[in-house]
């Protein structure tokens, strides 16, 4: 199997180079690495368009090599795909291991579930992986150390088995690993994230410029159980499964009942009779 590996920390990141170790261990990998030259977080499905992108060759020091771009974690999907590794045509997109969780809401900022994203965009399966700290946090702000043994070893060997996994077409998994031993993994919905956030006033410069910090604290719904930021809490892994479709079924048939088209008769009535 060809596996593109990317990640939105930076090619040098302690999470991505975990994750690169496990994934040569397995028998049958073609692994090529593609990620940003550092820190990309919360850039979501962000892509570069009015400017080149710079991608340098980087040594891992163990005989293999990546590649570094100063574009985003979408751009490196994005590269992948059309050809800047020669004879390299991916199968599976892995993102991460994040340095932080992605839960919940948090999930449309990611760059790290953003590259997986882009995966099932193109057609090919994608997982997100991401490592909780061991401040235990539940947002994508990390107050602590990481471990990401365990994730790296979990993700392998899910990639490993990943034809026998029951996964739709078009569905990527996102994984969130607790920052403490796993007490158990768990299939869940994303849950709710209650952000408090607050405008404060930081600073103030000449001319009437004002500095700004915009965010505050997150908690989620302890009650809100079959979700990912539940089980996190509870120590366990987190899986969740998440397609790109983002039509409202019902709302689709609801507004197919409702006459917009008259809407547009004035107008026309005007047209035709100027």
């Amino acid at each position: 199997m060809r596996v593109l590996l990317t990640n939105d920390d930076g090619i040098e990141a302690a999470g991505l180079q975990a994750l690169r170790k496990s994934l040569l261990e397995l028998p049958g990998i073609e692994l090529a690495v593609i990620a940003p030259d550092g820190n990309r977080s919360a850039m979501a499905r962000s892509i570069t368009t009015r400017r080149p992108l710079w991608v340098q060759e980087v040594e891992f020091g163990d005989g293999t090599v990546g590649y570094a771009t100063d574009g985003t974690p979408v751009d490196c999907v994005r590269l992948a795909r059309l050809g800047l590794i020669e004879g390299f045509e991916a199968e599976l997109v892995v993102s991460g291991i994040n340095h932080g969780s992605n839960l919940g809401d948090d999930i449309t900022y990611s760059g790290t579930v953003a590259a997986a994203l882009e995966a099932i965009v193109l057609g090919l399966p994608g997982i997100a992986v991401s490592q909780q700290s061991s401040a235990m946090e539940l947002d994508f702000r990390t107050g602590g150390g990481f471990e990401f043994a365990t994730a790296a070893d979990f993700t392998a060997r899910l990639v490993a088995e990943l034809k026998s996994v029951p996964l739709p077409r078009g569905t990527l998994l996102n994984i969130n690993v607790p920052g403490a031993d796993p007490q158990g993994v768990e299939v869940t919905a994303l849950g709710k994230r209650i952000y408090r956030d607050e405008l404060a006033l930081v600073d103030e410069g000449a001319g009437g410029r004002r500095l700004y910090r915009i965010y505050g604290d997150a908690s989620f719904e302890r009650d809100e159980q079959g979700t990912d930021l539940a089980a996190v809490a509870r120590g366990k892994i987190a899986v969740t499964p998440i397609h790109f479709d983002l039509t409202d079924r019902d709302g689709l048939e609801a507004l197919q009942r409702y006459d917009l088209a008259r809407l547009i008769e004035p107008a026309a009535r005007e047209v035709s009779g100027s």
